[in-house]
């Protein structure tokens, strides 16, 4: 099997970066709380336009052949502000994502680190290990600046996959219909 081709992801890139957000999030049970219903296929493209939007400029958006799958990462340290959820989702849907931020982001390390925000394959691509590979230069980055890792999930098989590619469970989180976990990844990226 040919190694996939990672680039850095450029403005351009957005249309197919969201097109991959959308199909790989489809059933995932986060993203539907938070929209839940019809709501997803016209809010998720907003929520994945403004993250991809946030991360590009900074160069921490990578993508495997050409958007099959994609990692954004925010780099340590405060980044700039963030326009609040109600700038670009309804009032509604803006609740649950504050809602869900405030659960989460508390069990966060306060020390530096690497954020990884997303990682999602397009599930036609699915078993070729793109997001493997995809993660690998953030996880470098992160290695270099001597610093962990850090991610969340809300899926038992996503913990397996990345507890597969070195990452640790942190923390393990329950609030009301949703289960979340923190996880870890220290050290040299896993090829």
């Amino acid at each position: 099997m040919t190694a996939p081709l990672i680039t850095q992801a450029v403005p351009a890139d957005r249309d197919r970066v969201i097109s991959t957000f959308v199909a790989a999030f489809a059933t995932d049970p986060v993203l539907r709380h938070l929209f839940p219903g019809a709501s997803y296929e016209e809010l998720a493209p907003a929520f994945a336009g403004h993250l991809f939007d946030r991360r590009v400029t900074a160069g921490t958006v990578w993508l495997a052949d050409g958007g099959a799958a994609v990692a954004m990462w925010d780099p340590p340290g405060p980044g700039e502000s963030w326009p609040p959820a109600a700038s670009y989702l309804p009032a509604e849907a803006a609740a649950r994502v504050d809602a869900y931020d405030a659960v989460i982001h508390p069990h966060m390390p306060v020390t530096p680190h690497w954020y990884l925000g997303v990682l999602a394959c397009d599930p036609r691509f699915a078993g070729r290990r793109l997001g493997r590979a995809v993660m690998q230069p953030g996880l470098r980055r992160a290695a270099a600046d001597g610093l962990p890792a850090y991610l969340e999930t809300g899926t038992t098989v996503n913990v397996g996959i990345y507890q597969r590619s070195g990452w640790t469970v942190d923390k393990h989180i329950t609030t009301g219909a949703l289960t979340a976990w923190i996880l870890r990844h220290d050290g040299i990226p896993v090829t």
